[in-house]
């Protein structure tokens, strides 16, 4: 073990194989910060993850009790569940036990969640250990506030007792600062592996996917990566196909609670022969489902930033969001947005109407997808590579004193 660098030991609730964007965001974030050793404790689930693994850069130990062949929705079904609630308490006392031996110079939590507990409990017992609290939130704000209920005075102390805290957008820097934090957060966005979704395929290998997925001459295909959780609102753009003509198809990449309630919606409205839901697609894949694609579209309630976006702006495809959370950082209508370079196109919340409208427009304006494809690409690769964030996250490491 090297004594020389800096140890962070980080807490999250998941990490591979169920890869949201904040665990792809500590993933490729420590793969690039050579200067710190990075220890994990994270949630095993399932029996085929072993209890200790080196992933990248991280150290990861494994905690609390498991099931067989279990996959993302069976995180949020019991008796998995239970998991997440005890997760504070179990990882709390692993934490106490390696610190005996690495004596860690930053805990590290990953969201205001139960991870967020943890290193607030870790905090109380090891003041001289520095905290560091990452924001990625993606549901709204207010859900957190219900859910935690009478514990909320607790749970604004993950805010308040954090020596730092680092956000993904300006919404959640604000958010920090609402619950209590009396500093300046560090904005350090999510990122994209811009060489990764920009790159191109052979022309055979684009053609056998489109095969496989019965994708005709005149076909458009509508494309979303997302959760199938409310918070993205599947549902509306499902809805939207009532107003679109038979050529144009939508791909649904994701699981979530909602699945089996979106595929009801889609037979009841008989559109289950153009909405196809292919489930999950491992994050190293979605690029080559990107290219085949013409329009990406998430119409979320909520989004504390939201990588999918930039990974379809890498891509090359036209993006199509709703104007909230963190998505107006780098998104920017024609219309909504005069005054900056156009990024991607703005729907309303909540109207399947309006969302038809807007895939209606890029599938027949091609100057249109043709500038905002262009200048999304420009912005991601000057801004938003993975490469350049990296640096930032390392600067926040090394001014936590």
């Amino acid at each position: 073990m090297d004594n020389t660098r800096k140890k962070i030991l980080i807490f999250s609730i998941a990490y591979d194989p169920f890869w949201g964007g904040a665990e792809v965001a500590v993933k490729e974030n420590t793969d690039r910060i050579k200067d710190f050793q990075f220890d994990m404790i994270t949630l095993r689930f399932d029996k085929k993850l072993s209890k200790f693994e080196r992933i990248g850069n991280i150290n990861v130990y494994r905690i609390g009790f498991c099931g067989k062949n279990v996959d993302v929705s069976d995180l949020s079904k019991f008796p998995l569940k239970i998991n997440k609630y005890l997760f504070p308490f179990l990882a709390f006392l692993k934490a106490r036990k390696l610190h005996k031996k690495n004596k860690y110079d930053i805990a590290w939590a990953i969201m205001a969640n139960y991870a967020g507990f943890c290193a607030l409990f870790f905090k109380i017992f090891h003041k001289k250990v520095k905290y560091l609290l990452t924001l990625q939130e993606g549901d709204p704000l207010e859900y957190y506030r219900k859910r935690i209920g009478i514990l909320f005075p607790f749970f604004k102390m993950i805010f308040t007792k954090a020596d730092s805290v680092q956000v993904i957008s300006k919404y959640l820097g604000n958010y920090a600062c609402d619950m209590g934090f009396k500093k300046k957060p560090i904005l350090v966005p999510n990122a994209v592996n811009v060489k990764r979704f920009s790159r191109e395929y052979r022309e055979e290998e684009l053609r056998a996917l489109k095969k496989e997925l019965k994708k005709e001459k005149d076909d458009i295909f509508v494309i979303t990566t997302s959760r199938l959780a409310k918070k993205n609102a599947i549902g509306d753009v499902i809805k939207a196909f009532e107003f679109l003509p038979k050529n144009i198809k939508f791909l649904i990449l994701g699981v979530g609670p909602d699945e089996k309630k979106l595929k009801k919606l889609s037979i009841e409205k008989k559109m289950d022969k153009r909405i196809l839901f292919l489930g999950y697609v491992d994050h190293k894949v979605i690029p080559k489902y990107l290219k085949i694609s013409d329009i990406f579209i998430r119409p979320s309630l909520s989004e504390g930033f939201g990588n999918s976006f930039i990974e379809a702006m890498a891509a090359g495809i036209p993006v199509i969001a709703t104007p909230i959370g963190g998505i107006v950082d780098f998104l920017f209508d024609p219309d909504k947005n005069p005054n900056k370079k156009s990024t991607g196109i703005f729907c309303e919340i909540n109207n399947p109407a309006d969302i038809a409208d807007k895939i209606n427009n890029l599938a027949r304006d091609s100057d249109l997808v043709k500038k905002i494809t262009q200048n999304a690409k420009e912005l991601i690769t000057e801004k938003y590579d993975w490469g350049i964030i990296a640096k930032d996250m390392e600067r926040a490491f090394k001014n936590l004193k």
